[in-house]
């Protein structure tokens, strides 16, 4: 999904999903746009063949040095301007899967989001929430990489992450 028609300067920011978890991203999208951050929402059907042809790349690279390089295809898709500000991708599966990555995206403000466990919840929209991948927490991580890149303030960051509901007390889903 584009990024919404938000007035000129509007912080920007990119979200990665596939699968099941889609519907939470566009979600994020949506509760972004609210609080006036344009989102691009991307496509990632597999990390692993990103990660891949990627490799495959740096092969070709590394026994061509006399050549032009060739870069990633997710470096091209994802290289500014295609891409303005942090990139939070999201998984169903582990943060892993899109750690995969994560080495040949450009950005210093990477984030990576996934579920990292399993069995501690009785439907799907609890174990999202409990492992931080709903949409209310990949607006957060938008929001928090914002602040990094410097395009909003932490102030603004902090205070958009009160107004999605997320208790930022909770422990780490891990430490549970």
């Amino acid at each position: 999904r584009p990024a919404p028609d938000l007035p000129k300067g509007a912080p920007r920011a990119t979200i990665l999903a596939g699968g099941p978890i889609m519907q939470q991203a566009l979600r994020a999208h949506e509760l972004l746009k609210e609080q006036g951050i344009a989102t691009e929402v991307w496509s990632a059907t597999s990390y692993q063949v990103l990660r891949n042809e990627a490799l495959e790349a740096e092969h070709w690279n590394l026994l061509h040095p006399t050549e032009a390089p060739r870069a990633p295809v997710v470096q091209a898709l994802l290289a500014e301007p295609a891409s303005h500000g942090p990139i939070v991708a999201v998984s169903d599966w582990i943060r892993a899967w899109p750690d995969m990555i994560s080495r040949w995206v450009p950005q210093s403000a990477w984030v990576s989001l996934g579920t990292d466990g399993f069995g501690r919840s009785d439907t799907r929209e609890v174990l999202r929430r409990f492992f931080a991948i709903d949409a209310q927490h990949i607006a957060a991580a938008v929001l928090s990489g914002l602040a990094r890149c410097g395009q909003v303030p932490a102030d603004t960051a902090a205070a958009g992450i009160t107004a999605l509901g997320i208790d930022t007390e909770a422990p780490f889903a891990l430490r549970h």
